[in-house]
């Protein structure tokens, strides 16, 4: 038997969209070619980055099993007539939350966590604390862990690693400032890393060993209709705003490594994407919000599909070449 590929993955976050990085994982634990060395993540890419981990401290099929038992959790605490009391109603209040306008004052008082959320109710919190065993994945060592998450006094990002993982680090990766309470971890207070690093390639880089990152991307860089509603503009604005980091960072790299064909590498590692191809930008950014099994599964199926052809498709280039041409990427973003 040939022997088996080490890669490194990079998790977008992006809401309940985060169902099609499953999708993706799923196809990738179930290619035995591949060893996944080291993961970074942010909010749902955090998520799936830390429950992954989890299961494969009992191997590859029960990691699945665990992205799988995790996203139906989601899906049957926000089901209606859920035995978790306001599931429903605290969902319903988030999707709305994000249609509202923000320049006025009276919303912005309103859409504050601190107002209308004073216990600050996380129900995911709940859900990650009981899928993972957190002081059997500090224990382990692989695969590495870099868990993203953005210091609310700093601005600046912060990268919790596997040793000090809590819930409360993954759940400050995933912390909307207009939805939940900013997270403490010591002296410091943390929003979603989507705003510094979605996902973070710096830490893949530096403290990563396979030569081969894959960046899972479930947020669209480029749309071609121009938003007009109050809610498409606000989604387009979040779209953009949690891109930019990325796009920064493959900036970066172009510019330091001077990658600018595909097939170079940045720092001796080759950039691999699944996802920015188009194929989820049909769904409005609204949708994130949907936590409905069957919304989920389509996702998972349209992320499990979206990797089998990559791996169908470039299986050979990993370990040989890049196949995400960062110039091109970088050039249909600055030149429209």
């Amino acid at each position: 038997m040939s022997p088996t590929k080490p890669i490194s993955l990079a998790l977008q976050g992006g809401g309940s969209h985060g169902a099609y990085t499953w999708g993706a994982l799923d196809a990738i634990l179930e290619d035995k070619r591949l060893e996944i060395e080291a993961v970074s993540g942010t909010s749902a890419g955090a998520m799936n980055a830390v429950v992954m981990a989890s299961g494969l401290l009992n191997g590859r099929e029960e990691a699945r099993e665990k992205l799988t038992r995790f996203w139906r959790e989601v899906a049957e605490a926000a089901a209606p007539g859920s035995t978790l009391p306001g599931v429903g109603a605290w969902l319903s209040l988030i999707s709305k939350m994000v249609a509202l306008p923000t320049l006025e004052a009276t919303v912005a008082d309103a859409s504050s966590p601190y107002v209308f959320n004073p216990p600050n109710f996380n129900l995911l919190y709940r859900i990650l604390e009981g899928a993972v065993d957190f002081p059997d994945l500090r224990a382990s060592a692989a695969p590495k862990l870099f868990i993203a998450a953005t210091n609310v006094r700093t601005g600046k990002r912060a990268v919790f690693t596997r040793d000090k993982l809590t819930p409360k680090h993954v759940m400050a990766s995933a912390t909307l400032p207009h939805l939940f309470q900013a997270v403490r971890i010591g002296d410091n207070y943390f929003w979603d890393g989507g705003y510094s690093g979605n996902p973070p390639l710096a830490p893949l880089i530096e403290g990563g060993d396979a030569g081969d990152i894959i960046i899972v991307q479930i947020n669209p860089i480029h749309r071609d209709q121009i938003p007009q509603t109050p809610l498409e503009i606000n989604n387009r604005v979040n779209e953009i705003t949690f891109n930019a980091s990325l796009l920064a960072e493959l900036s970066q790299l172009r510019a330091v490594a001077k990658i600018a064909e595909a097939g170079g590498s940045a720092d001796g590692r080759r950039l691999h994407r699944i996802g920015g191809d188009g194929r989820l930008e049909r769904f409005s950014g609204d949708t994130k919000f949907d936590a409905s099994w069957d919304f989920l599964q389509e996702l998972r199926d349209l992320g499990r599909a979206s990797a089998k052809h990559w791996l169908t498709a470039h299986f050979d280039a990993i370990g040989v070449h890049s196949t995400l041409d960062v110039s091109a990427t970088l050039h249909r973003t600055e030149e429209g």
